[in-house]
């Protein structure tokens, strides 16, 4: 009896593609990989353009997408494995994106603009 031996590692992405339904990803073996956006709720909670921004890391073993926090695996893909964020973290993250930034904790537009300190008013003269 004989066997061979399977090697595990993932192969490479070569392309992402998002749908409103599926997330798709094409390997450089020529494999499809699509799953059920519903899998992961960033992505499907993401806009459009928030989707489209992505990069591969690990040497394309996964995928990134900065501005929605989110990675994804090649191995979870072909394993199957939606998701494993709770629904805890998921509504915090949610949360986090409903809020407006702290204005009170930013420089002006203006002296962020000039590269400079907001200028002081004139003093009034003394009498």
């Amino acid at each position: 009896m004989t066997s061979s031996a399977i090697d595990e590692t993932p192969v490479p992405v070569q392309d992402v593609r998002l749908t409103s339904k599926a997330l798709e990803v094409v390997l450089r073996d020529g494999r499809t990989l699509s799953v059920p956006l519903d899998w992961y709720p960033r992505l499907a909670y993401g806009s459009p353009r928030e989707r489209q921004r992505w990069r591969l890391i690990g040497g394309g073993i996964g995928i990134h997408w900065p501005d929605l926090d989110e990675d994804i695996s090649i191995s979870g893909l072909l394993a199957g494995l939606p998701s494993g964020e709770s629904a805890k973290s998921l509504k915090q993250w949610l949360a986090s994106r409903r809020r407006p930034p702290n204005k009170a904790l930013q420089p002006s537009s203006r002296a962020r603009r000039a590269g400079s300190k907001p200028k002081n008013k004139p003093r009034a003269a003394r009498g």
